[in-house]
């Protein structure tokens, strides 16, 4: 397995994976929506996708990587917005190692945390997420605005 930084080369193998992750989620299938939505994040330089393949450049999995910053703690930090693996792929490490290259990879940049959430009933990525260092956060709640 071999994760690096995907670029917008790497859609045809991006677009399946980013496609499932939204199915996942229960939104439908749309390989083109997900197609113009990465492209757009490559184009205006907004986030950072690092791309898990197998020996044959086939794409295993994926995680999503959005720059913010903390006014308060005044320093760069990473969103982990989007994480997938394929079915096929699943139990084999892939999650943990991008999981791992995300955290390499917003250090190098200078990035004083990462953050992400996933949904309350999801104990198997909970479980993970505890077991590679990432912290609950037990001292504020999160709200969200639907515009």
């Amino acid at each position: 397995m071999q994760i690096r930084q995907a670029t917008i080369h790497d859609l045809d193998a991006l677009v399946p994976l980013f496609d499932g992750y939204r199915q996942f989620y229960g939104k439908p299938s749309d390989p083109e929506g997900a197609r113009a939505f990465l492209a757009a994040r490559f184009a205006h330089h907004q986030s950072v996708i690092l791309l898990a393949s197998d020996g044959q450049g086939a794409g295993l999995g994926f995680t999503q990587l959005y720059p913010l910053f903390s006014s308060v703690r005044m320093v760069r930090t990473y969103l982990l917005n989007d994480m997938f693996v394929s079915a096929q792929a699943r139990r084999q490490g892939v999650a943990s190692a991008l999981l791992r290259e995300a955290a390499a990879h917003a250090r190098a940049l200078g990035a004083a945390s990462l953050s992400l959430s996933t949904a309350l009933d999801n104990g198997p990525a909970q479980a993970l997420y505890e077991s590679l260092g990432w912290q609950r956060d037990r001292e504020f709640c999160e709200y969200t605005l639907t515009l």
